[in-house]
């Protein structure tokens, strides 16, 4: 809404989509909250909101030191990261 985005302009806060909604800005966010959907949260059945968050927490570490992805030559994000961090310093 403008309400909304004239609150971010007003903080300086950039805003990432460009002015029709472009998806191609939150690709990569969107594909992790699917795979966080589909490979975690609906496949169990938590008891509590602490368990819910102790979960997805060992998801996020999974996701990021442990699983492959295709899209990245195989490698985990957490490999591509510091891979680049080494090249930038």
């Amino acid at each position: 809404s403008n309400e909304f985005t004239a609150k971010l302009k007003a903080h300086k806060i950039r805003i990432s989509m460009d002015g029709k909604g472009c998806w191609v800005d939150n690709v990569m966010i969107e594909r992790f909250w699917r795979s966080l959907k589909y490979e975690e949260v609906y496949l169990k059945a938590y008891e509590t909101p602490k368990e819910a968050e102790l979960e997805i927490s060992n998801y996020i570490v999974f996701y990021n030191e442990q699983r492959y992805h295709q899209s990245l030559d195989n490698l985990t994000p957490d490999q591509v990261y510091f891979a680049r961090q080494r090249f930038a310093t």
